[in-house]
């Protein structure tokens, strides 16, 4: 079953045009990999997904239904979970707190967040905003998990954290993917996000030049699309 799929998607700021042709699919169960260069388009799509940027022309549609143009809230109510580039964590809420506000559906609760993630077991009590950078990484995640999503949808799912937290955010998405959670996930780290992806969907310059699997994304393809 497609949960998610992206035809034809042409996004504008302005007058200025920033995905020229995006195609993209996210079956249930899967892990996908959204992939290329900075500016290339991939947090303008994810953007897209949720109606924080409206789609100038192409269809975004989830479970069958077609969202393009629909209220950011209304799209999140349908069963997607983001975890945005930045983190945005409620900084004058305690971990607990921030957990309880994104509270939908029984199946996520703050224990089993802090089973996935113990380090925000340990650190319910403190304000977000005294958190490292990788603790707050986690409680994102982690609130995105308690509206119990159908597809989580992570930007940038490690940058800018220190190896040994990279490492316990990619255990994360693995035990996730483990128990089924459908995943679409952006990030740089090649060697963690590829072994974790069904496929990969590469955007260039706001379009979408490579769809496959893991295995047939070649050394000459990574240099062209992915490479410094």
């Amino acid at each position: 079953m497609t949960l998610l799929r992206i035809a034809g998607l042409e996004t504008f700021y302005g007058a200025s045009q920033a995905l020229y042709g995006v195609d993209l699919d996210v079956k249930k169960g899967e892990v996908v990999a959204l992939m290329g260069r900075n500016g290339m388009g991939k947090t303008t799509t994810i953007n897209s997904i949720f109606g924080l940027i409206r789609a100038r022309s192409g269809s975004i549609s989830f479970a069958g239904k077609q969202v393009t143009g629909m209220q950011p809230h209304r799209i999140a109510r349908l069963g997607l979970g983001l975890v945005p580039e930045g983190r945005r964590c409620f900084p004058n809420l305690t971990v607990l707190e921030n957990l309880l506000a994104a509270a939908r559906g029984n199946e996520w609760t703050a224990q089993k967040v802090g089973e996935l993630f113990p380090r925000l077991n340990e650190r319910r009590d403190q304000f977000a905003n005294t958190l490292s950078g990788g603790e707050q990484q986690m409680l994102a995640i982690g609130r995105a998990l308690m509206t119990n999503p159908c597809l989580l949808v992570l930007d940038e799912a490690t940058e800018g954290l220190a190896p040994v937290i990279r490492q316990d955010i990619w255990a994360a998405i693995r035990k996730l993917k483990a128990n089924g959670q459908s995943i679409l996930v952006v990030d740089k780290t090649l060697s963690e996000l590829l072994p974790a992806a069904d496929r990969c969907f590469i955007l260039e310059k706001g379009f979408t030049v490579f769809s496959g699997k893991p295995e047939q994304l070649t050394t000459a393809l990574q240099d062209r699309y992915l490479g410094v």
